[in-house]
């Protein structure tokens, strides 16, 4: 039920960005609006294809923070203009280390079962932090790299906005990390006394 109610969630998000997308088609100066929008609808049926695709359920958690991050990014922070805020891409760099969390936290659920089973609260922790902060890190070459060779100002703020960015990412990767090794522990601490 909570998958179904999470698939609904994107879907619904996907829906909301069409109807957007399809009011600033009407507009001549909206034409970068248009397009996130438009790249929304795409990005929010992701966790439904690949459930189609993989026949693997998702979190529901790691679904909703991914949409979380969408809206955040794409129509708060771009369309609404909230990037303008200063502190919001800090935010949205948080946001996207606890989704990367959450996905690296299913990751490690699916692929490393027998691990799960032995119930290795410190290789859990380890697996989800380094897969967010890798994210994090990848994003910052990703906006080093566009800076560089196209002339755009993702990192409007240097070094401090770059330091800035990954250690959001991190505190949010940690967030979870911590969570999901405390649980696995506790949950091999109850299979010892069993």
């Amino acid at each position: 039920m909570k998958q179904k109610f999470s698939i609904v969630f994107c879907l619904a998000y996907s829906l909301f960005m069409a109807y957007l997308a399809l009011q600033f088609s009407q507009a001549e100066d909206q034409v970068k609006s248009m397009l996130v929008a438009g790249s929304g609808v795409v990005l929010g049926l992701i966790p439904a294809i690949l459930v189609k695709w993989t026949r693997t359920p998702f979190s529901s958690l790691m679904n909703i923070s991914y949409i979380a991050f969408l809206f955040s990014s794409q129509y708060l922070g771009t369309i609404r203009h909230w990037y303008g805020l200063g502190w919001w891409d800090t935010f949205i760099h948080f946001i996207s280390g606890l989704m990367l969390a959450f996905i690296a936290k299913a990751t490690f659920e699916h692929f490393f079962r027998s691990l799960e089973k032995m119930t290795v609260p410190i290789a859990k922790f380890l697996f989800i932090l380094s897969f967010s902060a890798l994210g994090a890190v990848l994003w910052e070459i990703y906006e080093f790299s566009g800076d560089q060779f196209f002339a755009t100002t993702m990192q409007g703020g240097g070094n401090f906005d770059t330091m800035t960015d990954m250690i959001a990412g991190v505190i949010g990767g940690l967030i979870v990390a911590s969570y999901a090794g405390i649980r696995a522990r506790v949950s091999s601490d109850n299979s010892h006394r069993n």
